[in-house]
Parts: structure tokens; C-alpha cells; sequence
């Protein structure tokens, strides 16, 4: 059965982005270790998952763009997480982009069923993990289920004071199991915690 894996950037202070949804500060402390890892970690998915605002942001950004992250998100199927379904308007189709990778943003599967339920069928199906991106809504709500089997978190130098927390919504204890811990040069710490064996 493949596993779940959440893979965000991180604030000091535990907000995976700042007031009014800025993430400037994720670039701050980034290097080509770091970048080198982000990346690894991406690449291990058989889907990306992501919610519907995530999704749109992403579909606009990714098909034009350069570097190292764009073939992983390009090319690795996605599944949006969409309860109203996607409207016609959330990914525009680009004429100088490559077909292929216009097909991967304009076609995605979407689960608009039970949380819990969706993520059950995608765990049960063949292929690599599934990894989630976010927002931090869709992401709070799989942690508020306990559906995670796996935190990929880069933990960045720098104190937001507030922001978009992921683990607002825990309710009782989780323990979780310290499964890699690697630093790079800029001070960004990896951190990738597995469910604790019971």
C-alpha cells in the first residue's frame, strides 16, 4: 500500500506561509542542497495531491516555468481535491507550451467525495507514494484525520510571527518517529518524521 507524505516548507515558528499567504521568505535560506533534496522528495511521487486554490496556482505557474522542480510537477500526474469539482476557467491551455505537459494540468483526476474515503482508494491503488503539496487548508485536514504516514518538512531560519499553521487542528497526541534529519549550508533543516510504530 503506498503512503501519504506531506512535503512543505516550514517557519521556525511552525507556519507553512506568512501573513496574506506570502512565501517569499521560503527562497531566503535556499540553496542548490536544498533545492537538490526539495526536489528528490518530489520526485518520489506516483501523484501529486493537492487542494483546489493550490491547484490553480500551480496550473498557471508550472507548465511556463524553468529549473529543476518544473519537469517533476510537470510530468507526475496530479489528483485535485475539489468537493464543487473544477470549473472551466481554473486552467487556461497555453499554445507554447508542450502538449503533453498542458495535458497533465488540464486533465487531472478530481475527488470530490469524503476526504478520508478518497485518500483510502488512492493509498489502495498501485504506485509510488503520494505526495501532498498543500494549501495549508488541505493539508490541516488531512493532519486533523491522522491520513499522513509521512511529514517531508523543511524547516526554515526565519520567525513569521504569524501566519498559515498545518497542525492547528491536531486534537489529541500524535507521536511520530524521526526517520532523516539533514542540514544545509543557508540554515534550512530537513526533517522527515514517520508515524511512530505502535
Amino acid at each position: 500500500m503506498r503512503k501519504l507524505i506531506v512535503k512543505m516548507s516550514m517557519s521556525l515558528d511552525g507556519f507553512v506561509s506568512g501573513p496574506n499567504r506570502d512565501g517569499k521568505w521560503i527562497f531566503r535560506a535556499s540553496d542548490e542542497e536544498s533545492q537538490a533534496w526539495s526536489v528528490a522528495s518530489a520526485a518520489q511521487a506516483g501523484i501529486h495531491a493537492m487542494g483546489h486554490n493550490t491547484f490553480r496556482d500551480m496550473a498557471a505557474y508550472w507548465p511556463t516555468a524553468q529549473g529543476p522542480f518544473a519537469p517533476v510537477m510537470n510530468a507526475i500526474p496530479k489528483v485535485v481535491f475539489a468537493r464543487g469539482g473544477l470549473a472551466p476557467g481554473d486552467v487556461t491551455a497555453k499554445s507554447d507550451v508542450d502538449p503533453e505537459v498542458m495535458r497533465s494540468w488540464m486533465h487531472p483526476r478530481v475527488a470530490t467525495g469524503d476526504l478520508a474515503e478518497e485518500i483510502a482508494k488512492l493509498k489502495q491503488e498501485p504506485g509510488k507514494d503520494i505526495v501532498a503539496h498543500g494549501g495549508a487548508a488541505f493539508v490541516q485536514s488531512l493532519i486533523e484525520q491522522d491520513l499522513v504516514d509521512e511529514y517531508r518538512l523543511a524547516i526554515h531560519p526565519v520567525a513569521l510571527g504569524s501566519g498559515l499553521p498545518i497542525f492547528s487542528k491536531v486534537d489529541a497526541l500524535r507521536d511520530l518517529e524521526l526517520v532523516e534529519l539533514k542540514r544545509f549550508p543557508k540554515g534550512i533543516v530537513a526533517h522527515v518524521y514517520a508515524r511512530a510504530k505502535r
